[in-house]
């Protein structure tokens, strides 16, 4: 039996991974991921340049504007911590048509004086400003009009200096350990989260397509007569869950080396700062996460969260394989794998609603249900919503699904791997559930 067991299996995994398409997938994925991980510096060697602060030449006909203008877009800048995000602006004596022609990539902001409402500007550019910049624009503007109808007031300097500061709200948090834990988890569940569930989610969609067109093609084929005839059906359940198990892990090993290799060349790229994107300088945050009392507990947590994936992607598959063998058809599996869809959807939402709805009864009672678990109860694990003891319950709760799945499975997928009907299928189904 073991020989058989292990001979099947093999026969799957190899008609999985020794083709053409494979390969061909897999080079696909790798130059996408590697490719995602290094789209700015891709852009930029193409012509591409977002790193630098737009520039705005500023023509100040009013001799008393600029200075205003320029602290406001510091004082922007600083609250920002982005330099990006604000303009640097440089004054200049020269006319617009000039700056424009050197350089076409430029703005240039003309201020004057008006009797009637403090100042007036234009700006110019080459082309299309967007909504988002020229607001940027219009409201450091508004601001700076305020402060200089304010300086006419003759207010004195100091007051004036008062009045254009920012209110500094002082945040007192009694437990401290909870303000580094809450930004860290908000961290986690804003980037290293999609990354993790998105993957486990197209994998789970992958197995169970996967499992259910291997069991539909060997029927429609009549290859199962032939099969069946040499093994018993346990060893072909058997084979085609394992085999399909250890694809999913192969692939999503392969896929984690893809981003491993990713974040390296772009460590290359830019200095050893692999995760420098765009401004968000996520290796420092990734530095504080370590610093606190949850660096300690991703260890056991990444642990449970791996065995509930791995004993959840068993249930899928068990699961398929029995859709797949009460099936005629690739069209009708294809019906009856909606509801797993569904599942495995719910449990994704749920996961991105968690930290919108903290302590919900509602979700926390979800994140015991098999299949769903897999995303939520990490998910709120690393919230704090529940504990290493409710996790824990949940792997247990998806194993004794397992263990049903196989027991009571087994019945169902001996009786429907030969049925070419759909005739009375429910109520054979149900015959072999009883013995």
């Amino acid at each position: 039996m073991k020989n058989k067991l292990k001979f099947l299996t093999k026969m799957s995994l190899d008609r999985k991974i020794k083709t053409k398409w494979f390969l061909l997938a897999n080079i696909i994925f790798a130059v996408l991921i590697i490719g995602l991980c290094n789209i700015d510096s891709i852009i930029k060697s193409f012509g591409g340049d977002f790193s630098d602060a737009q520039k705005v030449y500023v023509i100040d006909n009013s001799n008393k504007i600029y200075d205003i203008l320029d602290n406001q877009n510091k004082a922007y800048k600083k609250i920002l911590d982005n330099s990006e995000s604000a303009f640097e602006l440089k004054k200049t004596d020269k006319k617009a048509d000039e700056i424009i022609k050197k350089n076409k990539k430029a703005w240039v902001l003309i201020i004057d004086n008006d009797n009637d409402n403090y100042i007036k500007a234009k700006i110019i550019s080459e082309g299309y400003i967007n909504a988002t910049d020229y607001a940027q624009i219009n409201s450091m503007l508004n601001s700076v009009k305020q402060q200089y109808a304010i300086s006419l007031s003759n207010i004195n300097p100091d007051e004036l200096s008062k009045i254009d500061a920012p209110i500094k709200i002082d945040r007192k948090i009694l437990d401290e350990s909870k303000k580094s834990e809450s930004e860290s988890t908000n961290m986690i569940m804003n980037t290293v989260f999609p990354i993790v569930i998105l993957p486990f989610f197209a994998l789970t969609i992958f197995l169970v397509q996967m499992v259910g067109a291997e069991v539909n093609d060997e029927k429609t084929t009549r290859g199962m007569e032939i099969i069946i005839s040499n093994v018993s059906p346990k060893v072909h359940f058997f084979s085609k869950v394992i085999a399909s198990n250890l694809f999913v892990i192969i692939q999503g090993a392969l896929l984690i080396l893809y981003g491993a290799i990713g974040l390296l060349t772009r460590g290359l790229f830019n200095k050893g700062k692999a995760f420098d994107i765009s401004g968000l300088d996520i290796s420092s945050a990734l530095d504080s996460i370590m610093k606190t009392d949850l660096a300690s507990q991703l260890g056991y947590v990444i642990v449970l969260a791996l065995i509930l994936m791995i004993i959840t992607f068993i249930g899928y598959s068990l699961l398929a394989g029995i859709l797949a063998s009460m099936t005629t058809n690739t069209e009708d599996f294809q019906q009856l794998q909606m509801p797993v869809m569904i599942l495995s959807l719910v449990g994704y939402y749920l996961a991105m609603m968690a930290g919108f709805f903290e302590g919900s009864l509602f979700i926390k009672i979800f994140a015991f249900v098999p299949f769903i678990s897999a995303i939520l109860a990490p998910s709120l694990l690393v919230l704090g919503q529940i504990g290493i003891f409710e996790f824990i319950i949940a792997i247990i709760l998806m194993g004794i699904t397992d263990y049903l799945l196989i027991k009571y499975g087994l019945r169902i997928y001996k009786v429907g791997i030969l049925n070419y009907s759909s005739k009375d299928l429910w109520k054979k189904m149900f015959k072999a559930l009883r013995r």
